[in-house]
């Protein structure tokens, strides 16, 4: 299994050429907040597959990228009994992409060098309107039950007890398409009693990761974190859980969606999925990093992501090179 990095540069040139293409569906005639790239002439809210035979694609090799993490090089160990799974399943050869921003990793499915991949909870939307991406699958417990929390935390030994004492404070957000480490925040708080940049500083630390050791060291008084990922790095021994303390934490959201490339051909999307639904976590490192859950389970984007639709809507997010690119 090769490993490779994708860097983009000019990334709002490369989304703005790419939408006035050739393969612009100009004659769509229903494609909601899509690019002018894709229709969605069936109303599911993702891009259909090309009409046109000619433009469904079928490599010899899949190229598979995971959200973007803190170290890269972890994951791909962790991936590999997946997508050696995924190579039986398919009979394709599949490389791991390791993206060091959504931004990439959305201007890379959107370009056609990706055709697999992770997409971090706030991002989905974006990789589905700009990148054509199909979700169709989410990490899950046997029963079928998935998501994570936004979770707010401060040190242990903070004067901060409940919301409304952040006013004033040093407060951590992600990036600014994240969900749980931004539009959340900025969605829920207020009716918390605390609003994002007028009852406190936003400072964005760039990472999940990166704003809890900020609030550990004493950098950030606190932070909005995706409950998944610290847990994550308190399994890992990244921080010591006692030395913090959570203040608040939201109902679920939906976790990392999973989606294939809109214009790969069908009976290769069904391999794919297949692959998916049969993978087993148990006795794997997929399993071990992702505590709580054992397979992956079907979801639509229309249903499960709603709720963040809803939020991102509420924060005037609108789903263009531009929003993409304030990450």
């Amino acid at each position: 299994m090769k490993t490779h990095t994708i860097f983009t540069t000019g990334l709002l040139a490369a989304l703005a050429a790419s939408g006035t293409s050739a393969f612009a569906q100009d004659t769509c005639a229903e494609r909601g907040t899509l690019d002018e790239m894709y229709c969605d002439a069936d109303g599911d809210l993702v891009a259909d597959a090309p009409t046109d035979p000619a433009l469904l694609k079928d490599p010899d090799t899949l190229v598979f990228a995971y959200t973007p993490v803190e170290d890269p090089a972890i994951y791909e160990d962790i991936w590999t009994p997946f997508i050696d799974h995924l190579e039986e399943v398919t009979g394709k050869d599949v490389q791991f992409f390791a993206v060091q921003s959504n931004s990439a990793e959305v201007e890379a499915m959107r370009s056609g060098r990706l055709h697999i991949a992770g997409f971090s909870t706030g991002p989905t939307p974006f990789a589905v309107n700009l990148a054509g991406v199909e979700p169709f699958a989410i990490m899950g417990s046997e029963d079928g039950q998935f998501g994570y929390k936004l979770q707010v935390y401060t040190q242990a030994d903070s004067d901060i007890k409940e919301m409304a004492d952040l006013k004033g404070k040093r407060v951590a957000h992600t990036s600014p398409t994240s969900n749980s480490g931004n539009q959340a925040p900025r969605a829920l708080f207020p009716d918390l009693g605390v609003v994002p940049d007028q009852d406190y500083e936003v400072t964005y630390s760039g990472s999940h990761d990166q704003s809890m050791l900020g609030v550990v060291a004493g950098d950030y008084d606190a932070a909005p974190v995706a409950s998944e990922v610290v847990d994550r790095m308190a399994e890992r021994g990244l921080y010591d859980p006692a030395e913090v303390r959570i203040i608040w934490e939201s109902d679920p959201f939906p976790t990392t969606s999973y989606g294939v490339a809109h214009d790969l051909a069908p009976e290769l999307k069904k391999k794919i999925k297949e692959a998916f639904f049969s993978y087993d976590f148990t006795g794997t490192a997929l399993g071990e990093e992702f505590s709580g859950v054992s397979k992956f389970v079907p979801i639509t984007y229309k249903n499960q992501w709603a709720v963040i639709r809803q939020i991102q809507s509420a924060n005037g997010v609108e789903y263009t090179p531009q929003g993409l690119a304030a990450e």
